[in-house]
């Protein structure tokens, strides 16, 4: 009661009250009669005695009642979610916990947007080009252009801003020139999905190719559907049934054949069947009700920026919700500006830019990134502040840069049941090893957990492998073959976890340890050098020395050693001897030169390249 008496003349004149000296009953717990409450809302915690106030009732009540549920509580006890709506139910109220979005998080914003179904629209479809090297892929591209180009306009060259909207039979269409299934890998990486819909050109005196698979693999990953361009029918040895086959066996099902991707056959140089293609986009685009509000602030995703010398930073953007207006202030990553001047893809100058709509802006303060998500802001000083806010946070995090999931990692989140897909990209030095990892590691299941193998290939390890798995959250096996120094350096930049392996049942066995949240390695493989070999000399009795450049870390003497020849293992051994001009030496590093054998081992030729490493014991 002495708590009551000292608050009296704080909380006595907050709200009237016909009992002036009533101070006995005032607290900062519990409020005067009023009117009984009807509904609630909350976004933190609460306490038993915020409860009360908000409830207009007296603390005692609640601690009763949860008392009579068997919780001992006080007047600033913090209660949980399921507690507050017993509660408020016990009382005959509605509750209802606003979620409080943080507004520096651009895409967390996006992603909590509820929209008003009321003040949907059909917004056009986006489509992405993608397929194998000289199968027409530009040549696609420049036709849809040129065709849909209305005379006189500039002269009708269309203006080249990286996006660009064409119109079939009154409704349009907005086709994204990536420059490569690197660029879309990237902007998905980022988690902007700006395509709905993936047109892959196969060329049909060619079939399918190392590129074809990989741009399947990255429209499968980002969940997009697929129409395929069956080009070059104009060709004598043009053959769509090989295509239709090859593409069947990449899981690409044709409709005729029972799947859902629809096959048009096109010739791109003369224009034949390009107005199907078109027609078969927007019938997918109908398939998927695509929509959106343009009564709101606009947000979207940047097609591609670049610094030009007149106009300083100038970025393609697509908006994707709400409209955009000239004037408009808005927020890309870490950069910010006022919208001065938005240009269309035909190079005119237009006020404001609606769902699905490619434009070009210049007044950014700097050159956004490709695939970063922008948002337009209802003033210049908040956007400021909130690109100020979000550079201060990306520095704190790059200065705590952690690594991505390895597999240790992965143990401990299936431990936890938080994983349930783990994908996999396999490289293999043959065929028959990449298809055999493949269907192994697709046959473990441990507990409903899954090994989804999105990419397996011949070959050694690429950047596009390293992008493909930043994107898709993947590990890599490789089977046989060594990475370069560059690409490990990548790899390890972008937090993607390589597993290098030459028995297939060892990489199996580790892959089931941590699907069973064992990972329990003894023995971890560090590499400590690469030498490129510039000079070889037979000399009998002693074998093959070779002489070598050590290009990256050091060798040392005894060390393990594998030759690589164009990116595969063709020998894994021991160093027999490791010198310097005449003197055997401990170790030698990068930029110097040194002779070195192998042990039962001298088919070594000019241009292979020495991996060395050492197996060190992992300590717990």
């Amino acid at each position: 009661m002495a708590n009551n008496i000292k608050k009296t003349s704080k909380g006595g004149n907050k709200k009237p009250s016909n009992n002036k000296g009533n101070f006995k009953k005032h607290n900062n717990h519990s409020t005067p009669k009023m009117e009984a409450v009807k509904e609630i809302a909350y976004n933190d915690t609460l306490t038993v005695g915020q409860l009360a106030n908000l409830l207009h009732k007296n603390s005692s009540e609640i601690i009763k009642f949860l008392f009579m549920m068997g919780n001992m509580s006080t007047i600033n006890t913090v209660l949980s979610d399921e507690d507050i709506e017993l509660i408020c139910m016990e009382m005959g109220v509605e509750v209802h916990k606003e979620v409080i979005i943080d507004e520096e998080n651009i895409e967390e914003q996006l992603e909590n947007i509820t929209e008003d179904e009321s003040k949907m629209v059909s917004r056009p479809p986006v489509v992405t080009i993608m397929g194998h090297v000289d199968h027409g892929k530009t040549t696609l591209l420049d036709t849809i252009r040129k065709t849909n180009v209305t005379s006189g306009e500039f002269g009708g060259i269309t203006q080249h801003i990286g996006a660009y909207q064409v119109s079939l039979r009154g409704r349009k269409v907005t086709f994204l020139d990536t420059p490569g299934h690197e660029a879309f890998t990237a902007m998905r990486a980022r988690g902007a999905q700006v395509t709905d819909i993936v047109i892959i050109v196969v060329a049909a005196d060619d079939g399918v190719m190392p590129q074809t698979k990989e741009a399947i693999d990255h429209a499968k990953a980002a969940g997009v559907p697929i129409v395929v361009a069956v080009n070059k029918m104009d060709k004598v040895g043009a053959n769509p049934d090989r295509v239709t086959s090859e593409m069947a066996e990449q899981g690409v099902m044709p409709e005729e054949w029972g799947g859902d991707t629809i096959f048009v056959p096109i010739s791109a140089r003369n224009g034949d069947g390009v107005e199907d293609l078109l027609e078969s986009v927007l019938l997918v685009a109908d398939m998927q009700e695509l929509k959106a509000n343009p009564d709101q602030l606009a947000s979207g995703t940047v097609v591609e920026a670049k610094l030009d010398k007149g106009r300083g930073p100038v970025a393609t953007l697509l908006v994707q919700r709400g409209t955009l207006k000239a004037g408009d202030s808005i927020v890309v990553g870490t950069s910010y500006g006022r919208v001065r001047k938005m240009s269309n893809d035909k190079g005119m100058e237009i006020k404001s830019a609606g769902p699905s709509m490619p434009v070009e802006i210049i007044g950014m303060n700097e050159v956004p990134r490709a695939g970063d998500v922008f948002m337009a802001y209802d003033t210049y000083k908040k956007a400021q502040a909130i690109a100020t806010a979000r550079l201060e946070k990306q520095i704190e995090k790059e200065r705590n840069a952690n690594t991505a999931m390895s597999l240790e990692d992965l143990a401990r989140k299936i431990e936890q049941g938080e994983t349930q897909d783990i994908n996999v990209i396999v490289k293999a030095d043959v065929q028959g090893s990449a298809e055999a990892l493949k269907a192994s590691f697709e046959k473990l299941e441990v507990e409903n957990v899954r090994i989804n193998v999105i990419r397996s290939t011949v070959g050694t390890i690429t950047e596009s492998d390293i992008m493909l798995a930043m994107a898709s959250n993947a590990f890599i096996y490789g089977f046989n073959i060594r990475p370069t120094a560059a690409v490990r350096k990548k790899a390890e930049e972008d937090g993607v976890e390589i597993r290098l392996h030459n028995i297939i049942y060892k990489a199996l066995e580790e892959l089931e340890a941590a699907m069973k949240g064992m990972l329990a390695p003894v023995y971890e493989e560090v590499v400590i050098g690469q030498a490129e070999v510039r000079q070889t000399y037979k000399v009998s009795k002693v074998g093959t020395i070779a002489g070598c450049m050590v290009t990256d870390g050091k060798v040392v003497r005894g060390c393990k050693a594998r030759l690589i020849r164009e990116g595969i293992v063709v020998y894994d051994g021991k160093l027999a001897s490791l010198r310097r001009f005449e003197n055997d030496v401990k170790e030698v590093t990068t930029g110097f030169e040194c002779g070195l054998t192998m042990e039962n081992y001298n088919d070594i030729k000019v241009d292979d390249y020495f991996e060395f490493y050492q197996d060190q014991e992992v300590t717990e």
